[in-house]
């Protein structure tokens, strides 16, 4: 079975390089992700643009927009990009500037999507900052990703950070496809609600596990988490909604695959893993 993983990173942070070295035990270089995802099948990737100016800096306000993936000079090949953006740029005698940057981006068809870090930027999703970037994506048809639920950084702040916040964008926006990253975990419930509330949201189910292999098969065999994840994936009654993303890398593929297995039913693996992130990224 063909994989895309829809929700990956390939970019110089400092927590990354900290996670795969010490906690997931993954090799993060474009060889590491090469040997990892060609051994699994995993024949394309959403990276998801992030960027720091200084070791440990994420979330950045000084970063210019769009921030792109910097790991490593040259990308993998298979690996496509969600351009993501710093609303802390987006206000200021720069504006223009920055949102015509991200419109190059976009028309030059170097993105198959843009990425929101709500909590770990200090604004509410349906902030009238945004709004420019919901117009841009309402103009040229390009998916946002949207984080939610728990922060990586402790300078997140959970408030900004709630899947319930992304229903008053789809209502509004009905034109632009909406991806809740992570099932919003731990507001699994509410996310669930507003995938199936809302035609134009989805949700990946990327960095539900932080881990190596070990750690992967610890949580799979804890019967409540695995349970408080399948709740939510049965309340939002419609697997053509969800898509496979593993938050590489933060946890070891193999493994992840395996878990999300278990929790996905098998009659709908190939879309998960597959064919609803063709669908929502409009990948040819």
């Amino acid at each position: 079975m063909k994989i895309i993983d829809a929700h990956v990173h390939f970019s110089e942070i400092d927590s990354f390089i900290k996670t795969a070295k010490d906690i997931s035990l993954v090799d993060y270089s474009s060889d590491g992700y090469n040997d990892e995802f060609t051994k699994n099948n995993v024949v394309m990737s959403i990276g998801m643009g992030l960027e720091e100016t200084g070791e440990g800096n994420f979330p950045d306000s000084s970063c210019n927009n769009p921030m792109l993936l910097d790991l490593e000079t040259r990308k993998p090949d298979n690996m496509n990009m969600c351009i993501g953006i710093n609303p802390d740029k987006l206000i200021g005698i720069n504006k223009d500037e920055e949102l015509s940057n991200i419109e190059k981006y976009i028309i030059n068809k170097e993105a198959v999507g843009l990425k929101i870090y709500a909590g770990y930027y200090h604004y509410h999703v349906y902030d009238h900052i945004y709004t420019p970037i919901y117009e841009l994506a309402k103009r040229y048809g390009m998916p946002i990703v949207i984080h939610s639920g728990d922060t990586y950084s402790e300078r997140g702040l959970l408030k900004f950070s709630q899947p319930l916040d992304v229903d008053e964008i789809a209502v509004k926006y009905r034109g632009v496809n909406f991806i809740i990253a992570h099932l919003g975990d731990p507001w699994v419930m509410d996310c669930a609600e507003v995938i199936y509330k809302n035609s134009n949201v989805y949700a990946d189910i990327s960095g539900l596990i932080v881990g190596d292999k070990k750690e992967v098969k610890r949580v799979r065999n804890r019967k409540l988490f695995v349970e408080h994840i399948k709740r939510a994936l049965v309340y939002a009654n419609d697997y053509k909604k969800i898509l496979y993303g593993s938050d590489w890398p933060l946890v070891d593929t193999k493994a992840y695959i395996e878990f999300v297995k278990k929790i996905i039913p098998r009659k709908y693996h190939e879309d998960v893993f597959y064919n609803n992130a063709r669908k929502v990224f409009n990948i040819k």
